[in-house]
């Protein structure tokens, strides 16, 4: 019998693997400095929709929102806030014309503590070894691979070819 060669079946030419090992990577790099901040990774990434919902003059926002924007679902998002409301970062309240929306927003506490994760993204740059012009390009490309994404997690229809092949190589 002879011996068959699997290419695609190759870990150095998975994309999801190369994906999630950068996305481990990246969430180390960020616990240091979150750990001072007294956050979690994903305590941070809720902060950031929040902030910025801030800065839009939006909040309170649903936690609906807070679900789409993080592409988490309420029973991962849930248990997160009521450690951050037990923390002083956010207030939960049940919106005044529907009972059942939970509306979220900053506390003063939370609101402060933007001025000190100010500086993350900047360190997590310089840690990273990558030009700013790299990582705009890299996330980028990442956003447009994202959309392009079928929700059900299907992958995206469109023309394939096996890794490793000259058909395949981006450059």
């Amino acid at each position: 019998m002879e011996d068959e060669v699997y290419p695609q079946l190759h870990l150095d030419n998975q994309l999801c693997f190369s994906v999630y090992t950068l996305s481990r990577l990246i969430t180390q790099a960020y616990q240091p400095l979150l750990r001072a901040l007294g956050l979690t990774y994903p305590q941070y990434l809720v902060l950031l929709v929040l902030w910025q919902a801030e800065e839009d003059k939006r909040l309170p926002v649903p936690v609906r929102y807070l679900c789409e924007r993080l592409q988490l679902d309420t029973g991962t998002v849930t248990p997160l806030l009521k450690r951050m409301e037990t923390a002083g970062l956010i207030r939960r309240a049940r919106s005044a014309e529907d009972e059942r929306i939970v509306q979220v927003s900053l506390t003063p506490a939370g609101l402060a503590l933007r001025e000190q994760a100010q500086q993350v993204p900047l360190d997590i740059l310089c840690r990273s070894g990558v030009s700013l012009e790299q990582a705009q390009t890299l996330r980028d490309q990442l956003r447009r691979l994202i959309l392009q994404w079928p929700a059900d997690g299907a992958p995206p229809r469109g023309p394939a070819t096996a890794p490793g092949t000259p058909e395949s190589d981006p450059g």
